[in-house]
């Protein structure tokens, strides 16, 4: 794990600022993403869909990775996706032990946190909902700008919409999409291993820190609590 390049302050924060990915990172909607993607396939196309290639289109907006998969198809199978996502959702999402307790620590020290997430808000919200997280704000979601992750523009976004300079911000998420977009935006990037991306490529980017659990990302957010 990199060093990040921040002393924390007196408060126990590296940085005052938390952005953090939804899919992946704050909930476990993996085994539910890959499940709609494949619903969608098999009921618009008649093909099977696997679970690597499914993984692959994880983080990033869900119409623009279904036309480029599917040209002829992309409409049809976002309505079948979203459909069957949110009938299924309460019945899939899961969620990351830890992350509720890691999110008290930074509201006790001080943090402002928010989700920034290729999500629609309204699905963003029930996610939050569905894992006992309703009362973090949603900054950016799908909706709020025209361009996506790994284009920084949510994370600016976001940043203007908390009032927050993005030096002062980290942006915590579990794919290259979201490690690049943090730089592009200039924030600080950590990594996650136990959503959707590959370890490997995540610590090929160079975050300040790639953490394989919630109590290692805890030590990194919060140094000073350690």
């Amino acid at each position: 794990m990199a060093r990040p390049a921040v002393e924390p302050g007196a408060d126990g924060l590296r940085w005052s600022t938390v952005f953090f990915d939804l899919d992946g990172t704050l909930a476990d909607t993996i085994p539910l993403i890959i499940a709609s993607y494949q619903h969608a396939f098999r009921e618009v196309m008649g093909v099977e869909v696997d679970e690597a290639d499914a993984r692959s289109w994880i983080g990033r907006p869900l119409l623009p990775a279904l036309l480029e998969v599917a040209p002829d198809h992309g409409h049809e199978l976002d309505r079948v996706y979203r459909e069957w996502n949110l009938a299924n959702t309460a019945r899939l999402i899961r969620t990351y032990d830890g992350i509720v307790e890691l999110l008290e620590a930074l509201d006790d020290a001080g943090a402002r946190v928010a989700v920034v997430t290729s999500k629609r808000r309204e699905t963003a919200l029930l996610a939050l909902e569905h894992v006992g997280i309703a009362h973090v704000e949603v900054a950016a979601a799908l909706e709020d700008t025209a361009d996506h992750k790994p284009d920084p523009a949510p994370l600016r976004h976001g940043a203007a919409r908390l009032g927050v300079d993005p030096r002062d911000a980290v942006y915590v998420g579990d794919a290259t999409v979201d490690l690049r977009a943090a730089r592009a935006a200039g924030m600080a990037a950590v990594g996650v291993t136990w959503g959707a991306g590959e370890a490997d490529e995540l610590v090929a980017l160079g975050p300040d820190a790639v953490c394989t659990t919630v109590a290692e990302l805890s030590g990194v957010l919060l140094p000073g609590r350690l």
